[in-house]
């Protein structure tokens, strides 16, 4: 995989539209007045590379350009939205840099993940509506991704969460509260839980929840509706919305994403970038999600060799 220095955000959206013509991660159609996004990593479900967020804004850009399109959505190909960031490349690779040696620079980190989050959030600040059709799984920087659209439609077994939170990751897009409130978005960032797409309709966290078998025509349907509306008309809607929005958003995201880094270079995020080195990721993040691992301690919560007994309680 190709690695890249980390360098101002300019400079990656500069780089990603010289490339919008020999795109890797990404597939775009054009089907009448609504543009198709399609995250294309499908060997991987998607997961997030150092190309995929450049070449997403790419593609959002080129579609908010074109008069021709009214509406765009965002999908994933093969048997998932986005399975969130690639750790085979970014935890598991002793060579990736995206966890600095020891003292870390966080303006360094920062940079970096505050140019992807700008580029997940060309799908809120487009001047055209964007639906997210998720299917399978929209995890941790999938479900950045994915709430930074407009509108979200699941199927009703597909599951979305942010399981960093427990070990690892800050949400950078900071969009759970806004699209849940405070209770809800702490229930699911301080537990890191996936829930599925009946239950985030429940929530208020989506759209809609539909069978697999309806989620091409109920986004097709709602697509069509918004994509008779000129394109003026859309664009100003959503900018209103959006505002109300705004003034405390860029702020949440900034505080968010330096957390995020903080998050990696922590005693127990060090330990997890060691962990899944030594057993692999999906070890690793098995041990997290299911909370197997004690992360400060650093060892397994049922290593025998690890308990005190302490006697009886008095």
């Amino acid at each position: 995989m190709r690695r890249r220095a980390i360098g101002p955000p300019y400079l990656f959206v500069q780089a990603s539209r010289q490339r919008e013509d020999i795109m890797r991660t990404i597939k775009t159609e054009k089907d009448g007045r609504i543009g198709r996004i399609i995250l294309n990593r499908p060997e991987v479900m998607n997961a997030i590379d150092d190309d995929l967020p450049r070449e997403l804004q790419a593609a959002v850009e080129a579609f908010d350009a074109d008069r021709d399109v009214h509406v765009m959505i965002l999908s994933g190909a093969g048997r998932a939205f986005c399975a969130g960031y690639d750790l085979a490349h970014y935890a598991q690779d002793p060579d990736n840099r995206i966890t600095q040696d020891m003292p870390w620079d966080p303006m360094q980190d920062y940079q970096f993940m505050w140019a992807n989050t700008q580029c997940f959030m060309s799908l809120f600040r487009a001047m055209k509506p964007v639906v997210a059709k998720v299917h399978g799984l929209a995890l941790a920087g999938g479900s950045d991704i994915a709430l930074c659209c407009d509108m979200v439609v699941m199927e009703d077994t597909a599951q979305i969460g942010y399981m960093p939170a427990r070990v690892w990751g800050c949400p950078t897009t900071a969009m759970w509260v806004y699209r849940l409130g405070p209770e809800r978005a702490k229930r699911m960032l301080l537990t890191g839980d996936k829930i599925s797409g009946t239950e985030a309709e429940h929530m208020g966290l989506v759209l809609k929840s539909v069978p697999e078998d309806r989620l091409d025509a109920e986004v097709d349907a709602l697509a069509a509706r918004m994509a008779s509306v000129p394109i003026n008309q859309l664009a100003m809607n959503k900018m209103v919305i959006n505002q109300t929005l705004e003034a405390t958003l860029t702020q949440t995201q900034r505080l968010a994403t330096v957390f995020d880094g903080i998050t990696r270079h922590s005693p127990e995020g060090l330990n997890f970038k060691a962990r899944s080195e030594a057993v692999g990721w999906k070890q690793a993040v098995k041990e997290r999600d299911e909370g197997l691992y004690d992360w400060t301690r650093d060892h397994p919560l049922n290593d025998p060799a690890r308990r005190v007994d302490k006697g009886p309680a008095r």
